[in-house]
């Protein structure tokens, strides 16, 4: 099977991304508005920010967002975006956790990211942050999980018979990290950890749930090849087979763990 590296998989990916993911929960910004006093006069930084789906929400809480990103397409889908939605505040950067030191960022309130976290030298971020996050604000990491539903057993199978059954990324493998992404923080400057949680129900269509599998790296357009017509073929049938209706329900939790600095 040809090797792909992060990049070309995220790449492929960046329609699918921007179209097909649904997002945190809105309770995640009122939440970080309340809790931070955001008031319009803030500066955030997204690391990691893919097609800005922290950022653009944020946009509308703070006075500038900066949305890193390694990829292109994944900066430029978050441009269309902001540009679909009159967000101004917003300025897109190409680079990474490795190049945030000599990126002159300046200080931020508050720093967010999302899955792209996995990815990164996660203590060495945390220290690099220490440097940019102003007194009072916090690194905040944003996940949204799926509650177990049976028609993604239908998507695995479909998966792992083109695909093998491992989750590939890149020129291997994915690995989720086996450390706990609070254990990381509590060793580091943000050792305060709280944590908040909002669950809500979604339904896709059929459509929609073969985006949100070409969003994903490790069944990404790139890594499928010329197999991904054929492999959107099969998946549809056996989505259908598994409900003729065509709607698919799932339960999306939006988790949030939000670090601050202990109070001296």
């Amino acid at each position: 099977m040809t090797a792909y590296t992060p990049a070309e998989l995220f790449a492929s990916t960046a329609p699918y991304y921007a179209k097909h993911r649904p997002g945190y929960d809105p309770a995640l910004y009122t939440l970080l508005a309340e809790r931070f006093h955001l008031d319009g006069t803030q500066r955030v930084l997204d690391l990691g920010t893919g097609t800005g789906v922290l950022a653009l929400p944020l946009a509308a809480l703070v006075a500038q967002v900066i949305a890193v990103d390694p990829e292109p397409g994944m900066l430029e889908e978050g441009r269309k975006l902001a540009d679909e939605r009159g967000i101004t505040n917003i300025e897109w950067h190409l680079g990474d956790s490795t190049t945030l030191p000599g990126m002159d960022i300046g200080p931020v309130l508050l720093t967010v990211m999302g899955a792209a976290y996995h990815w990164m030298d996660r203590d060495q971020v945390l220290r690099d942050l220490d440097h940019l996050i102003e007194p009072g604000g916090a690194v905040v990491l944003a996940s949204g999980d799926l509650e177990p539903a049976p028609w993604l057993d239908v998507i695995a199978e479909v998966r792992t018979r083109y695909l093998g059954p491992e989750r590939r990324a890149g020129s291997g493998t994915y690995t989720h990290p086996e450390e706990r992404h609070q254990q990381v923080l509590e060793r580091s400057v943000f050792s305060r950890v709280e944590t908040a949680r909002w669950d809500r129900l979604l339904t896709r269509t059929v459509d929609d749930v073969i985006g949100y599998v070409f969003s994903l790296s490790y069944s990404s357009p790139a890594q499928l090849g010329d197999k991904k017509n054929a492999f959107e073929r099969d998946l549809r049938e056996a989505l259908l087979a598994f409900n003729p209706e065509g709607r698919f329900e799932e339960t999306i939790r939006t988790e949030a763990l939000i670090a601050t600095r202990p109070v001296d």
